[in-house]
């Protein structure tokens, strides 16, 4: 393989990440509302949802101060020096994650969005609390407004 297709390789598994961060912060927090509905205690895992509220904390501090996403960045730069141009010719599986992932809508539209979101996750963890460790009899754990509600 020629260092232009492994520069390309690593732009398209970088564009397939960045979806599946994506799937993970948007399918997380709809997971957690029908959880906390439905009574899901692996909604409530608590480190599912510290990873789950960083995920979305570091994008909606990213929009906050107005930086770029890093794997943006670094897939338009990989797929530079590879000689691609970045929306011309990309591999099929890199096509279709592009196509998901990438939305010609104006960078502010995205920076209200990104910030809306991650408030929106902060008050699920509020609301929807994750239940810390059993084993010290129930001690630390947090009642939330939907914790009554999956029997």
């Amino acid at each position: 393989m020629t260092q232009g297709g492994l520069l390309s390789l690593t732009a398209d598994f970088l564009v397939v990440f960045h979806l599946i961060y994506i799937l993970f912060v948007v399918g997380g927090e709809a997971a957690i509302l029908a959880g906390g509905i439905l009574g899901w205690g692996w909604v409530r895992n608590v480190s599912f949802r510290i990873v789950h509220l960083a995920a979305i904390g570091v994008v909606a501090i990213e929009a906050g101060v107005g930086a770029e996403c890093p794997l943006t960045f670094w897939e338009y730069d990989l797929r530079r020096l590879a000689g691609q141009a970045v929306r011309g010719h990309v591999s099929f599986v890199g096509r279709i994650a592009r196509a998901i992932v990438f939305h010609d809508l104006p960078p502010r539209f995205f920076e209200v969005l990104h910030i809306a979101f991650g408030a929106a996750v902060l008050l699920t963890f509020i609301l929807i609390p994750p239940r810390f460790s059993r084993a010290r009899g129930g001690h630390g754990k947090r009642k939330g407004v939907w914790d009554g509600w999956s029997h």
